[in-house]
């Protein structure tokens, strides 16, 4: 039981440490004033920021959770 319940909060943990880390590098801007063309999306962000290299505590997380919740239930 202990051992389902560690691999569920490692799991959660590591996919909120990596929604974090996607939300939390980039400044976020407020929109303009005089121009509505212009959108408050960032220039060139692509999917890097999802990129396993940059997230990689995030991923040992959820791996070491998900290991846990699949043997913690025999």
């Amino acid at each position: 039981m202990w051992a389902t319940l560690t691999g569920a909060v490692l799991f959660i943990s590591g996919l909120l440490y990596m929604a974090w880390e996607a939300l939390g590098r980039r400044r976020l801007s407020q929109p303009p004033q005089g121009n509505p063309k212009q959108t408050l999306e960032p220039r060139g962000q692509g999917l890097r920021f999802l990129s396993p290299l940059r997230n990689w505590l995030g991923v040992v997380l959820m791996v070491i959770g998900g290991i846990l919740l699949l043997f913690g239930m025999r």
